[in-house]
């Protein structure tokens, strides 16, 4: 009994501190930063020719299919061109008349020269002979601008695609009586590759760009080509790049949006006019860029943006942002934060500002990839399916 009570009086052994809860942290460094805008846009047809007759007659054939792709110069209706043949058949036969008509003037004149210097015609006789051979020439000139007309006419009973594209449905079947220059389009031929993407920014945005870049903050890009990538309504993004084409100069005033263009290819025809899409517009380049992910971003009872930042004593900081663009997923920081300081990204819920903390450090590439493919190793290739 006396051992058992010496036993008993030995002291409790002192419970274990509270371990420091984890977090994780990137460190964030300054770097050169490509800015991009994100603009809304549509497409539309490089090209779109509205067909309609130059010419009146009755559509004898619809030489096309609607739908298909067609080149330029391809015919793509005919007229009844009978009345266009027998206007041409008829200025040959004018022409042909007044050469005979000017050729007889020439003789007469020629033979008139002679006879004048004998006197054996009157000087007016001769004069009225020479003036009638530069009448009958006009006559001939007259009479063949009469047949290129006649033939351009009967060209126009032949209606053609003055572009190279796809046709659209016929608003007319053989038969029908069309008349030269008519409101209605008999036809239209869009041509698809390459496409425009027309897409508008804020007027206060390009101000607030101007204003940055006269500043210092931001750099201008480099070069006259400014690439521009385009993402599809689906939020995928196209394999082409275009290039900026042109930038407006003037303001709408109902949307206080100015409009910029871009040229893309479309060889697959994946685009078709009126689409809506994103253009990724370069704006700029920040030289001494600092991001953080907007996963780590919280805002106060007051709406402005806070981090939590791990001191150099491994202590929570709370710290107040000043934003300046959204770059990704991430925000470009305007003030706030310095390179090189630790900014909690997972974790910080379970913690408060003065609290130590144990950090590690987190890779958000490998973290992102691991979201878009549960279940596998990062970077890893997917199996190949086994064959059949």
């Amino acid at each position: 009994m006396g051992l058992l009570a010496a036993c008993s009086d030995k002291p409790a052994p002192a419970a274990a501190a509270p371990q420091a809860p984890e977090v994780g942290i990137i460190t964030v460094q300054a770097a050169s930063q490509q800015l991009t805008a994100e603009l809304p846009g549509r497409t539309s047809a490089f090209m779109i020719a509205e067909i309609r007759p130059q010419a009146n007659g009755i559509v004898e054939k619809r030489l096309f299919t609607e739908g298909a792709a067609v080149k330029a110069g391809q015919a793509l209706y005919q007229l009844d061109d009978r009345p266009a043949r027998a206007s041409v058949n008829s200025a040959e036969a004018a022409l042909a008349k007044a050469k005979a008509t000017a050729q007889t003037a020439r003789s007469n004149a020629a033979r008139n020269s002679e006879l004048v210097k004998i006197d054996a015609i009157s000087r007016q006789v001769f004069d009225d002979s020479q003036a009638l051979v530069a009448q009958t020439a006009s006559d001939v000139a007259v009479a063949q601008a009469a047949l290129d007309n006649a033939r351009i006419n009967l060209q126009y009973t032949r209606i053609s695609s003055p572009i190279s594209g796809r046709v659209s449905t016929s608003a007319v079947t053989p038969g029908a009586l069309v008349t030269a220059n008519q409101a209605t389009a008999l036809t239209t031929v869009v041509q698809l590759d390459p496409m425009y993407v027309d897409f508008t920014q804020s007027s206060t945005e390009m101000l607030q760009l101007q204003r940055d870049l006269k500043a210092g903050r931001f750099q201008r890009l480099e070069g006259d080509q400014i690439p521009v990538r385009i993402r599809l309504d689906d939020g995928t993004e196209y394999s082409h790049e275009a290039k900026l084409k042109f930038s407006g100069v003037i303001v709408s005033p109902t949307t206080g949006t100015v409009t910029l263009r871009a040229q893309v290819p479309n060889p697959d025809g994946v685009l078709m006019p009126n689409m809506y899409v994103q253009a990724l517009l370069p704006t700029a380049v920040a030289p001494d860029a600092l991001l953080v992910p907007q996963q780590s971003v919280v805002r106060d009872l007051t709406g402005k943006p806070t981090v939590l930042v791990v001191t150099a004593d491994d202590k929570v900081q709370k710290r107040a942002l000043q934003l300046d663009r959204a770059v990704g997923s991430q925000w470009l920081v305007g003030s706030g934060l310095k390179s090189g300081e630790r900014v909690v990204v997972d974790g910080f819920q379970r913690v408060k500002e003065g609290d130590k903390v144990r950090v590690t450090e987190v890779d958000l590439k490998a973290q992102a990839e691991r979201v878009r493919s549960p279940g596998r190793v990062p970077g890893q290739a997917a199996a190949p399916a086994a064959a059949q």
